[in-house]
């Protein structure tokens, strides 16, 4: 009896299904439903990416001021060390110009 009655069951569903889909206000049900859905997809993807931008732009900020403070701290020993050399090269070209009178002198006294 279940065997005979299994095609006509599904024939009734097919049927009503048919029904259904050619009902323009069902029609117009379906698409608003698959609209909800679409549109609540978008706002958990939107509220995912928020989330996300919101801990990059947390632990980013972190890693710029260290950034930055390293690179003031490198620009002071730069100039610091910038500073030395320049000292120095004051320092060999006043001892050059003293040892090119000294050996003038020295020549001048070989000389005589």
């Amino acid at each position: 009896l279940l065997l005979l009655l299994a095609p006509c069951v599904v024939a009734v569903q097919q049927g009503s299904e048919v029904r259904y889909a050619s009902n323009p206000i069902r029609k117009v049900v379906t698409m608003l439903q698959d609209m909800q859905k679409k549109v609540t997809e978008e706002g958990k993807r939107e509220e995912d990416l928020y989330h996300k931008f919101m801990c990059f732009c947390k632990t980013s900020g972190g890693d710029l001021d260290a950034s930055i403070e390293a690179a003031k701290e490198k620009i002071e020993s730069a100039s610091a060390e910038l500073q030395a050399k320049i000292e120095r090269k004051a320092q060999t070209e006043a001892d050059l110009k003293e040892h090119e009178a000294s050996r003038a002198e020295a020549e001048e006294t070989m000389a005589t």
